[in-house]
């Protein structure tokens, strides 16, 4: 701002601005504590105390300044770097999901709708929808790091007021300090505000924060249930004990770290708007503690988010025999859809056959909860209707042909999304996080 001003003729000399700027990360905290104890505000104490680290610029320190061009424009400014950071590991794990979800692209598994099995997919396509999510708050992060604009220079109340003064009513000038101020940093300014910017932007960056911690729930809870029926597991260190008192457990505690971080995030932005709705005319200070708490853990907790999605995206072990086993134990129940058309195709009514796989697949219901096989396919083999043997049957079980495009549809996401996303991009380096 000081550049700026003595840039547009006012009276700051070119000495002062070096004093500021060869002084302005020389941040003396327990001299501001001393002043602050004493003032009882913490920018008039950051200000006194650089006053003092600076007499010969002491007098055009603020100049013109409310205490809000301070803490809006410099919170701006650290949530957009903060967000270009979170941009870089959400890049990261979209990576390793990419390349997990190419390794796996072809191999067949159990769908599930409701957590009851249902139509087959492949370890590959379910992991695009992972990435899928990822790639849309990815979508909401650019879009909020393009247009999230700083308060400017607004005086008071937003009226620019103290500016047009020190420009002798020049309100032309004003305006054209702000214009320079917003050049140079490279960041918009927001059209109007009051003492504050309006606090709806912390609602904005709240829900780019709860967009990532949601997907990132969505998938630590995906593969905690995997990891249960033991078809995908999150890493499990060497010598990591899961229980003190069951050594034999390999419990999922890095998910499960993600799920209880998401929450927290997530349970963040309702307060955010208690904020942004309660601010009173042109400002009123309630806001003050709790953005600060809020904004801050907020972006913490997302950093801390994506170190663990990263890691575990990048050490999933999948398990291809247990897989299987589940699969085939559930195929002949997946059969439906074939063999109505099959059946339906040589003639047979499909309202009717469809009432016959009902019966048949309750009655093999029934054997099965007594501990039996799994029956239905010798049932519908005997059932004439049909006018299939259970070898016809059998060819047409076959989980390749039950998973329609999955393959393609991982391949096609891989080529037409992600990797335009990735060119270039290189990874950030893993990190170890401790659960």
């Amino acid at each position: 701002m000081a550049e700026c001003e003595a840039e547009m003729g006012l009276s700051i000399t070119p000495q002062q601005v070096t004093l500021m700027k060869s002084t302005q990360d020389l941040v003396d905290l327990p001299l501001i504590t001393q002043h602050e104890n004493k003032l009882r505000h913490d920018v008039m104490a950051a200000i006194h105390a650089w006053g003092e680290q600076i007499p010969d610029a002491r007098g055009v320190i603020h100049l013109g300044a409310t205490s809000c061009f301070v803490t809006d424009n410099g919170d701006t400014l650290i949530a957009r770097e903060a967000l270009g950071l979170l941009r870089q590991r959400l890049l990261s794990v979209i990576s390793a999901l990419r390349t997990f979800s190419l390794t796996h692209a072809s191999i067949p598994t159990l769908g599930y709708t409701h957590f009851q099995p249902a139509q087959p997919t492949t370890v590959g396509k379910r992991a695009t929808l992972w990435a899928q999510d990822l790639v849309l708050d990815l979508e909401d992060l650019d879009h909020l790091l393009t247009t999230l604009p700083l308060r400017g220079l607004k005086g008071a109340t937003g009226t620019q007021a103290s500016f047009v003064e020190l420009f002798n009513g020049d309100k032309k000038k004003a305006q054209e300090l702000e214009n320079l101020f917003s050049t140079r940093l490279g960041v918009p300014v927001i059209a109007v505000s009051g003492q504050t910017s309006t606090r709806k932007l912390e609602d904005r960056i709240g829900q780019v924060l709860c967009g990532i911690a949601s997907s990132a729930s969505k998938f630590a809870n995906d593969i905690r249930l995997l990891q249960h029926m033991r078809e995908i597991e999150e890493p499990f260190g060497k010598d990591q004990i899961g229980s003190s008192a069951m050594p034999y457990k390999r419990n999922p505690m890095r998910s499960e770290r993600m799920a209880s971080l998401a929450r927290f995030v997530t349970g963040l932005l309702p307060s955010t708007y208690q904020t942004s709705s309660n601010q009173w005319l042109e400002r009123t200070l309630d806001d003050s503690a709790h953005r600060r708490l809020t904004i801050s853990q907020g972006f913490l907790a997302v950093d801390a988010i994506l170190i663990l999605y990263q890691n575990i995206a990048e050490g999933l072990v999948v398990h291809t025999p247990m897989i299987e086993v589940n699969l085939h134990r559930e195929l002949p129940f997946l059969c439906a859809e074939i063999l109505l058309m099959e059946a339906t195709q040589r003639g047979g009514d499909r309202q009717a056959l469809h009432a016959k796989f009902r019966t048949s697949a309750l009655q093999a219901m029934e054997e099965i909860h007594h501990g039996n096989p799994n029956p239905l396919l010798a049932l519908l083999a005997k059932d004439t209707a049909w006018g299939l043997g259970i070898s016809e049957i059998q060819l047409l079980l076959k989980p390749e042909r039950l998973v329609g495009r999955a393959p393609e549809q991982a391949a096609e996401f891989i080529e037409k999304i992600l990797d335009p996303l990735l060119v270039n991009f290189k990874p950030l380096p893993p990190e170890a996080p401790r659960v």
